[in-house]
């Protein structure tokens, strides 16, 4: 039996939708999937990082005008 020290620990899966993270669907244009796509290919990020760092720095410079 190997000694505590060389055994090989694996921590449980966090059950999914746990992890801060949340999947779902959205549409747009082709022109903006085109734009994120050239984007990807410059900077070597997938698409949904890419699409996270946006919408991450949008909602940060939103104004809500009241109508």
């Amino acid at each position: 039996m190997p000694k505590e020290s060389e055994r090989l620990k694996i921590s449980s899966k966090p059950p999914k939708g746990e992890d801060g993270y949340r999947t779902f669907s959205i549409r747009i244009k082709e022109e903006l999937v085109f734009d994120i796509e050239q984007l990807s290919r410059r900077t070597g990020r997938s698409r949904n990082e890419l699409i996270g760092i946006l919408l991450q720095y949008a909602v940060g410079r939103c104004d809500v005008e009241e109508l």
